[in-house]
């Protein structure tokens, strides 16, 4: 099986399960459960996805410049700082870190 074969599958998936979403019943999704769950799974995606692009070079873990960015924005959500000034400290972060070597 080719890596074409594996792309449109993967595409297909998507575009069910995407065409299953709009099949669920309205009273499902005001159920307060579930719209806490789903946006439970909304954060955890988007965690893992943050550190998983953070400390990943294609098959190896490194340490660089992001690792220390992303140190630096969870600072200034912690601080609860405005994500425009988030996104700047991280970028910040980042740009001070290469400035000062670090890869």
């Amino acid at each position: 099986m080719t890596l074409w074969f594996w792309i449109v599958v993967a595409c297909v998936a998507g575009f069910l399960t995407k065409l299953l979403g709009y099949l669920v019943p309205r009273n499902w999704l005001t159920n307060p459960r579930v719209a806490r769950v789903a946006g439970t799974l909304t954060i955890g995606l988007l965690a893992s996805l943050t550190v998983a692009n953070a400390v990943a070079s294609g098959q190896a873990l490194v340490l660089d410049s992001r690792l220390g960015a992303l140190a630096a924005a969870a600072v200034a959500l912690w601080l609860k700082a405005p994500f425009l000034v988030v996104v700047i400290v991280g970028a910040a972060a980042a740009a001070g870190l290469r400035l000062l070597g670090m890869p």
